[in-house]
């Protein structure tokens, strides 16, 4: 028997049908893998998650949180979705073994076994490592679109949960610094992370593939969002929703 393996996926309020769909989507092809949802709520009453976090609507009257200790002049701590941050906390929750974190926008087309196949021993962790510098200001429904290193990056991680670099991120760090740090990988070297084949995290509209993707990612909007229903395999996620929904 291999190493532990576990799925953890964010989960925001506003985006139950994208949380279905990723989930779904892997269980189609592995149905017994351990796959659990990151709720803010429920973190933030278990005492792990402590970050100061405040609501507001913004102009178009969306609903946005803001993370009081990313604030700065020129980035004003707005989070796209409430699993932003507290996706750090998956080493935390998971104790050991490989555990992979994805966010909820995203649609998995091949068994995820093949994923946790490409895991290096000697790596702390490993993601697609983009460099993603997107021109526009705004994404999904009406969220800031926010540049920092490493952007998207953190949005597939697959935690090596017994390197003990990964020691180093203790609830103080998750619970004190920037997000714009954590998202960076503050806590690791650069020797310390290893690099995932781009086919595992395809960023609809930015990302150019010869082939099918492996894990396709709907960060600029989900399908469902208006403004986003022609975009690339939006006819597959939509398609997968009812099945995925009423699977749960």
């Amino acid at each position: 028997m291999g190493p532990a393996r576990s799925v953890w996926i964010g989960y925001d309020q506003r985006e139950a049908a994208a949380f279905a769909v990723a989930m779904y989507s892997i269980r189609r092809f592995d149905p017994y893998i351990p796959i659990k949802g990151m709720v803010l709520a429920d973190l933030q009453a278990r005492g792990l998650y402590t970050r100061p976090t405040i609501e507001r609507m913004n102009i178009d009257h969306q609903r946005q949180l803001i993370d009081v200790l990313s604030a700065r002049d020129d980035y004003a701590g707005a989070i796209s979705t409430e699993h932003a941050n507290a996706r750090f906390l998956v080493p935390h929750l998971a104790k050991f073994g490989w555990a992979l974190f994805i966010d909820c926008d995203v649609m998995v087309l091949e068994n995820i076994d093949r994923l946790f196949s490409l895991a290096d021993q000697s790596k702390a962790l490993m993601c697609v490592q983009h460099d993603h510098r997107p021109a526009e200001s705004t994404k999904m429904d009406g969220q800031a679109q926010t540049q920092y290193p490493r952007k998207n990056q953190s949005s597939v991680m697959l935690f090596n949960c017994d390197h003990p670099a990964n020691r180093r991120l203790t609830l103080d760090l998750i619970n004190t610094r920037p997000g714009r740090d954590l998202h960076a990988f503050c806590w690791l070297d650069d020797s310390e992370i290893g690099a995932l084949p781009a086919e595992w995290n395809y960023l609809v509209g930015y990302s150019k593939s010869a082939g099918r993707p492996k894990l396709v990612h709907f960060t600029r909007g989900l399908p469902d969002m208006p403004g986003y229903e022609r975009q690339e395999f939006a006819d597959e996620w939509r398609a997968m929703v009812p099945r995925a929904i009423g699977a749960l």
